[in-house]
């Protein structure tokens, strides 16, 4: 125990500057952070052309889905959205899909029923 008599013992035994420049030399001799490329995603190449087999089967599949975007569409068929959304509009227009909400950002879709 310490009693009133005693004095703490001198931890701080360099000056400012000294402590200062050990932490610096310290610390350089530390590994650098290396910084992660970031994650990266692979660049898709979609068509951007019908070919007729991928015609063919947007005519059989597409009027079949309950719920149908541009997006879905991109990404099950491999075109490109300006592509999926001109078919979309063919498909309205010819009574296979109708139109269940426009945003000036997407376009919701589906299928057209008997009921109509």
């Amino acid at each position: 125990a310490i009693t009133a008599g005693d004095s703490y013992p001198n931890t701080h035994t360099m000056s400012g500057k000294d402590a200062k420049s050990a932490a610096i030399k310290q610390s350089s001799k530390q590994k650098k952070k290396k910084w992660s490329k970031g994650k990266s995603k692979d660049k898709v190449n979609h068509a951007v052309k019908f070919d007729e087999k991928t015609w063919e089967k947007f005519k059989a599949d597409m009027p079949k889905a309950k719920c149908i975007t541009p997006s879905t569409v991109c990404e099950r068929m491999k075109i490109s959205v300006s592509l999926a959304r001109a078919a979309l509009r063919e498909l309205v227009a010819t009574g296979a899909i109708r139109q269940v909400m426009h945003h000036h950002a997407q376009c919701i879709f589906t299928r057209a029923t008997a009921a109509e």
